[in-house]
């Protein structure tokens, strides 16, 4: 008696145990699907926006500089993520594409594609709740020289 029912606890356990991994693969493929990513892209992309426009306030030339450099790294900074949301989800290519004119277009010509293209990303689809994102939004810039 012993042996069989060492041999059901072991075989429910096994099961169990392929259960929990199924569940947890399935779980993880939602979590990196393009949309957290761009949520993720979007976050240094609103912190890009915000910065250039504090740096368009500013009084000083050098402040005002400084500023703009900083909105310039924090949209750089999401272009692999919204590179890797477009890889997992086209519908992201246009934010990509966005991001990536950075280098050749000056920002604030880009703000209002940016910010529409980030709205879509926040914005829940077919009324469901955006997905949660396990990476921390960007840390705030440095505002010391």
């Amino acid at each position: 008696m012993t042996g069989s029912g060492t041999r059901g606890s072991a075989r429910r356990l096994a099961v169990g145990i392929v259960v929990t991994i199924g569940l947890g693969a399935a779980v993880s493929a939602c979590g990196n699907g393009g949309t957290s990513l761009a949520v993720q892209a979007c976050s240094h992309v609103d912190r890009s926006i915000t910065l250039l426009q504090e740096s368009h306030r500013q009084s000083q030339p050098d402040r005002a500089a400084q500023l703009q450099e900083q909105a310039y790294i924090q949209l750089r900074q999401a272009l692999p993520v919204a590179a890797e949301a477009a890889f997992h989800d086209g519908q992201w290519q246009a934010l990509m594409t966005t991001i990536a004119e950075s280098s050749r277009v000056p920002e604030g010509t880009l703000v209002t594609a940016l910010s529409a293209q980030c709205q879509a990303a926040d914005s829940p689809a077919f009324g469901q709740p955006s997905p949660g994102s396990s990476i921390p939004p960007p840390a705030p810039a440095s505002s010391s020289p």
